[in-house]
């Protein structure tokens, strides 16, 4: 069967480059391991200051956010996400991720994202301003690795 010659395919933290998440925000980092263009999705750990927020934004499909270390929340909701926390994010669904009252000191939010279909950032009147997917993320990437003398990995790639 063909499905059966498709390799298991496995990408070390080491490997990857944490690359700035422009133009949205030079603090924030975003490492990817799968840019899927078949499926629209992205496989990324997402790594933020432990204070403020990131602009407004909706789903065009699902998102699973699980918490690999500090706290954050949505604005319109009364939930803490905290280290090992998991967020299950529906479709069409619309939230302002801000970290929760950091102590001094307080380590980075770091997530694990993944994400079907695009992450469109709205204005308080729900305007797009911008919009992210799988293709942005690779551009992203690819311009970081070019402008760093380091050779992309194809995160499209299937095995």
């Amino acid at each position: 069967m063909l499905f059966e010659q498709i390799q298991t395919a496995c990408l070390n933290d080491a490997d990857l480059p944490w690359v700035p998440f422009t133009p949205y925000s030079e603090q924030v980092m975003v490492k990817y391991f799968k840019l899927d263009p078949i499926r629209g999705e992205t496989i990324a750990l997402l790594k933020a200051p432990a204070k403020g927020e990131m602009p407004r934004h909706r789903h065009t499909g699902t998102v699973i956010v699980y918490t690999v270390q500090g706290r954050w929340k949505y604005r319109e909701h009364d939930w803490i996400a905290e280290t090992g926390s998991i967020v299950y994010e529906t479709a069409g669904s619309s939230h302002t991720p801000e970290a929760v009252a950091p102590q001094p000191g307080a380590p980075d939010i770091v997530t694990l994202n993944i994400i079907h279909g695009e992450l469109v950032f709205v204005d308080d009147h729900g305007r797009t301003l911008a919009t992210e997917n799988w293709r942005s993320g690779w551009d992203r990437y690819a311009g970081y690795c070019r402008a760093h003398g380091l050779t992309p990995k194809d995160l499209t790639a299937f095995g």
